[in-house]
């Protein structure tokens, strides 16, 4: 599929561009500013912008207030609340290019909703706007190639329409920009690989272990299992619940700590009663504090994820010296600091999985967290790596013009 870098060559463009002025408004689009992968990296940008020369708003599309808005607002930025009813796109429409007309001239705006990045940024293109991004953070090949013939059709025209009118894309992963771009990304300039970039100020703070596990009801010497995420299909908490079960069996001390919000909790809490362990399985709910809850209260962690863009998660868990266990179909690109990671085939059986659970704290046991603290602080993970490569992407666009 063709590529374009098409700006718009109107008369409001060229006008808006050649007055090079600052700040550079960006106006980011997203489901809500919950606490995820991408909105925790979108707040790690925002806490470290240069708010004089860049100002982010968030177009979201719920009504519901999320975890991350009073922060937001006092960063001084905007919500600008777009529900979205896909079953009426043409209502969603209406209001996008209103807020667009409410709000002043963007400058940027920058969709992180994976296919429906095509039909924002058409209407994007259709306000006016000059610089247009498709963000893909996720790699969903697997769930696609069993979609129906009504759903590839939605994802070919899509992707027609990232390709149009994408003046700019960018990827967490090399997979996760195949998934949206296609496999020749090396050909187009315009898709560039920008790697979630993390805080790691929070990694050196001090923490008390026993405190943090009696603040979750969790026994001092208890061997803890920690996952963050979702609890939606993809992170394949059910399996999850299926290793804890098999490694419970060899280590009567195993405890389960499981951390986010999601459709599936319930159904997930029901199956840890009917297996019998609601006295190890701790459900944390949504948490600010998942650095501190990594270095406090977890032994390994473990992500057996049907599909991934990169895992945020994964970097934060080797960021804090966890062994990090999980499956073989997240991106390479996660495998930062080497010597804690393994990588299981989702074909293994929970049996296989829980011996690893049980062995990678010796197997890491060379390398201190310390040691794992400055590899991360090293690679492209590090915020300010990140925050520098997004804004040069900014920067390059709006004075090419």
């Amino acid at each position: 599929m063709h590529y374009t870098n098409s700006i718009d060559t109107t008369k409001h463009n060229k006008n808006l561009l050649s007055s090079k002025h600052y700040p550079i408004r960006i106006l980011h689009v997203v489901g809500g500013m919950n606490r995820g992968g991408i909105e925790t990296w979108l707040m790690h940008i925002l806490r470290h912008i240069d708010r004089d020369r860049f100002q982010m708003d968030f177009l979201v599309h719920t009504e519901q207030a999320c975890a991350y808005d009073q922060e937001i607002r006092a960063l001084g930025s905007q919500i600008i609340h777009c529900p979205l009813n896909r079953l009426q796109p043409w209502i969603y429409a209406a209001n996008f290019q209103r807020i667009l007309k409410m709000y002043g001239t963007y400058d940027v705006v920058h969709s992180h909703v994976h296919h429906f990045n095509g039909y924002i940024l058409r209407l994007a293109q259709r306000s006016g706007i000059p610089i247009r991004i498709a963000h893909s953070h996720n790699n969903t090949s697997c769930v696609e190639a069993k979609a129906k013939w009504y759903r590839r059709l939605y994802l070919d025209l899509m992707r027609a329409w990232i390709a149009r009118y994408a003046t700019l894309g960018f990827g967490c992963s090399h997979q996760a920009i195949a998934n949206l771009f296609g496999s020749d990304q090396h050909i187009h300039p315009h898709r560039q690989t920008l790697y979630y970039g993390i805080d790691l100020t929070v990694f050196q703070d001090p923490v008390d272990v026993v405190a943090v596990r009696s603040e979750l009801g969790i026994p001092k010497d208890a061997f803890v299992i920690g996952h963050v995420g979702r609890f939606e299909p993809q992170k394949n908490h059910v399996f999850l619940l299926d290793i804890a079960a098999e490694v419970a069996k060899q280590e009567p001390k195993m405890h389960l700590l499981l951390v986010g919000v999601g459709s599936l909790r319930a159904d997930i809490e029901q199956k840890v009663a009917q297996m019998g362990l609601g006295d190890r399985v701790i459900f944390a709910g949504s948490r600010p504090d998942v650095p501190r809850l990594m270095r406090g209260a977890m032994d390994v962690f473990l992500l057996p994820s049907l599909y991934e863009g990169l895992g945020l998660v994964l970097i934060e868990a080797q960021a804090a010296g966890l062994p990090c266990i999980f499956s073989d179909v997240i991106p390479q690109e996660a495998d930062v600091v080497k010597p804690l990671v393994k990588r299981i085939s989702r074909s293994q059986s929970a049996s296989a999985w829980a011996e690893a659970v049980l062995t990678a704290p010796n197997n890491s046991s060379a390398l201190t967290k310390l040691d794992a603290l400055n590899i991360v602080e090293k690679s492209a993970f590090n915020i300010e790596t990140s925050v520098k490569k997004l804004l040069e992407g900014y920067e390059s666009q709006f004075f090419k013009y």
